[in-house]
């Protein structure tokens, strides 16, 4: 795809880039080899395949989802200190 100088002028204007005539014909030619790359990408199939992605778990193997018993609150807040009703812990980062 061929882009025109006048396109790349107004990119130019936009980006607040000044070329001279030799840079603007660079850049011209830059952005249209650019272009005609990623027009190449038509090309692929890019339709989604989870087969492909190794995703060899499927959610009807996952385990049950089962609550457990936690730790005791009181054995949690036995080194903290009660003030104001704020819990003041311990430092670990000095």
């Amino acid at each position: 795809m061929a882009i025109d100088t006048n396109t790349i002028r107004h990119l130019c204007e936009l980006s607040k880039l000044d070329y001279d005539e030799n840079g603007l014909e660079k850049v011209r030619d830059e952005m249209s080899d650019i272009i005609d790359l990623m027009d190449t990408i038509k090309s692929f199939d890019l339709t989604y395949d989870d087969t492909k992605d190794n995703n060899s778990i499927k959610f009807s193997e996952t385990r049950e989802d089962a609550a457990l018993p936690s730790f005791p609150t009181e054995k949690l807040l036995a080194n903290a200190e009660n003030t104001d009703g704020c819990y003041v812990v311990p430092k670990v980062v000095e």
